[in-house]
């Protein structure tokens, strides 16, 4: 059956377009945030306590916060750092969980039994409350979000990653190679994770917009990188007590969070449709 009659699916020109913007939306961002010192029109904290409080206008385009900082200035700084950490957090997961699901489902018997049920075990953790813990003790750097999310992240790929090794490690081809003498460290970077790629990107991509989303909840709770270094949590933990009254501290990160992380994840979920080999047959 083909994708355009399977009930609700997007036609599929629809989807590429979609995944199109999408992609375009997350390059504009990422690389306005990354060119931050030649785009933004102030320093990050730069102080005028005479445009303190100050609405959105033509020299400040997204207004001032509490110390006449500009705030359109501070969103494309503070995107650097939530999206680096996104980025790095996913990635360090995707590294560990596929090490871990490769092993497992590779060696298996006592090893897959010991690995599994060690990733059992992390995955029954509550992920907030132990990240609330550590980032106390860790002084909230930038480094130490990328290490605690990427170490508390591992665990789905590890699953997904188990499952495909079993199921292509008895493939013709992957016999065939063993019959040519081809060690496991080959046979497992070669042929195996290869052809388990498609299930790795998608987690990836949707592990950079969960990184995101935890590294801005623990900075709105005061836990993640720490002031002046501005991140769009912590923008929104400043601009907390004038949701009400100047509501532009509040809306412009919001949206940038929404934005990115629906962009992040709308492109995992148009990935995964590509990547599925039951779709399209």
């Amino acid at each position: 059956m083909s994708e355009s009659l399977l009930p609700g699916a997007a036609p599929p020109g629809l989807a590429k377009k979609a995944a199109t913007g999408a992609a375009l939306l997350l390059v504009l961002l990422a690389g306005a945030c990354a060119a931050a010192p030649l785009v933004a029109p102030y320093a990050f904290d730069a102080i005028d306590l005479e445009s303190v409080r100050q609405p959105p206008s033509l020299h400040h385009l997204m207004g001032t916060d509490d110390l006449g900082r500009d705030v359109f200035t501070r969103v494309l700084f503070g995107g650097r750092i939530s999206i680096l950490i996104g980025v790095l957090a996913a990635s360090l997961g995707t590294l560990v969980g596929t090490s871990v699901g490769a092993l497992a489902g590779f060696r298996g018997g006592a090893v897959d039994n010991l690995l599994m049920r060690a990733t059992d075990v992390a995955h029954s953790l509550p992920t907030l409350p132990l990240l609330i813990l550590l980032g106390s003790y860790s002084r909230s750097a930038a480094g130490s979000m990328v290490v605690l999310l990427g170490l508390l992240s591992w665990m789905p790929t590890a699953r997904v990653v188990r499952a495909q090794v079993l199921s292509i490690k008895e493939r013709a081809y992957v016999e065939a190679a063993r019959s040519l003498g081809a060690g496991d460290w080959r046979l497992v970077t070669r042929h195996v994770l290869p052809n388990a790629l498609g299930p790795i990107l998608v987690g990836a991509t949707l592990g950079v917009g969960n990184a995101i989303m935890i590294e801005s909840s623990l900075s709105f709770l005061g836990l993640g990188v720490q002031p002046p270094t501005p991140t769009w949590g912590n923008m929104l933990m400043d601009s907390q007590a004038t949701m009400s009254t100047k509501p532009w501290l509040t809306i412009f990160p919001g949206l940038a969070i929404l934005l990115v992380v629906l962009a992040v994840n709308f492109l995992g979920d148009v990935l995964s449709d590509a990547l599925d080999p039951a779709v399209g047959s």
